[in-house]
């Protein structure tokens, strides 16, 4: 199977990485993330100029109507910037009303959050580090929940969030619905607001399919983290040579040095394998259902977690000054150590790969 980008894929890439690369200079990202908000409202709406919040929003609803694929090609740039923003959780939430919504639900919702005018969000963790859909607990009594959700991507401008409900199901939560309170979190990553929600009688709306949404949220979710994380990849091997090329030692760089030059191989060589890996699961998901849940949790499994060595390795490269807060290092690897964590770990999703093999 060829997977050579077309030209319109390649064209989205590059246009996104103009965009990043205009709107997030050095001094502004590290304004954003020192400031730990997870949000900045320019960037968002520029964002929303050149379609982003709508890529993968049906045509009708004044979206783009790409593919998986091509939102994962996105993702890679997000990544690759550490962009701060509600990105994903806007993404889950698009995907979810679009694929399970109601007609009155898709069209409350989908317009709006082509634009961008509404931000999307989602809770899908619970206590105990449980994530999957068969050990969601939050339960819905006459169209109520009391409960709690764990590590949501729900910020304070968050407008609509799908939420992970018990029976496998998902549903439609709203800013300000009645009963509802947000603990903010300060994650590792402070490019992104996350946050604990408890629920008290708090209305939600269920999302009208119910069969296989939650599965389609989760796969969707394991795909664009892993992206993401590739994009952070390969961030971390470029600003890793050029600061070893930059570094000198006795006069001469230290890209020069053996053992550096070899550690920058192993960098690369744990990358680029990842593209296959990441690539095909955004495929699988549009194109080949029979396997995308075994696509996803291996792209998540292995990108994530190999992602996070190549960004210890970074550190190291950059010698004492990589443990710094003022190496800009620390924005990549703490970007891939949530992409590792946030879904589960590593581990959970092999043992989801072992159970789909049944072995």
């Amino acid at each position: 199977m060829h997977f050579g980008l077309t030209e319109e894929q390649n064209m989205l890439q590059e246009t996104l990485r103009r965009f990043t690369t205009q709107e997030l200079p050095p001094k502004r990202l590290r304004d954003r993330f020192d400031e730990g908000s997870g949000f900045d409202e320019e960037l968002w709406r520029r964002a929303a100029e050149v379609g982003l919040p709508g890529l993968i929003v049906p045509e009708e609803f004044g979206g783009s109507g790409l593919e998986m694929l091509d939102l994962a090609l996105a993702f890679e740039i997000l990544g690759d910037a550490a962009a701060p923003g509600p990105f994903l959780g806007h993404a889950l939430a698009t995907i979810a009303i679009s694929r399970g919504g109601s007609d009155e639900q898709k069209s409350k919702w989908l317009p709006r959050l082509a634009t961008g005018e509404a931000i999307g969000g989602c809770a899908l963790g619970e206590d105990h580090d449980l994530w999957e859909p068969r050990d969601w607990s939050l339960a819905l009594e006459n169209g109520f929940a009391s409960g709690s959700k764990r590590f949501a991507e729900v910020g304070p401008r968050t407008d609509v969030s799908i939420v992970g409900l018990a029976g496998e199901r998902i549903g439609i939560l709203e800013k300000g619905a009645a009963g509802l309170r947000r603990v903010a979190i300060d994650s590792v990553d402070r490019g992104r607001a996350m946050a604990d929600l408890h629920f008290e009688n708090t209305p939600v709306d269920v999302l009208e399919a119910e069969d296989g949404i939650a599965g389609d949220v989760m796969d969707a979710a394991r795909i664009l983290l892993a992206a993401d994380a590739f994009g952070a990849a390969w961030k971390l091997i470029r600003t890793t040579v050029e600061y070893t090329q930059a570094r000198e030692q006795f006069s001469t760089p230290i890209a020069q040095f053996q053992a550096v030059k070899h550690q920058l191989a192993n960098m690369a060589m744990e990358a680029e394998p990842m593209r296959g890996l990441v690539w095909y699961a955004a495929y699988a998901f549009d194109h080949r259902p029979d396997e995308v849940a075994r696509e996803a949790a291996t792209a998540k499994a292995h990108v994530t977690d190999r992602v996070v060595q190549i960004g210890r390795d970074a550190v190291s490269l950059h010698g004492g000054i990589g443990f710094t807060w003022e190496c800009d290092v620390h924005f990549w690897l703490k970007r891939a150590m949530h992409d590792r964590t946030w879904l589960g770990s590593p581990v959970a999703h092999r043992e989801r790969l072992a159970t789909i093999a049944n072995w």
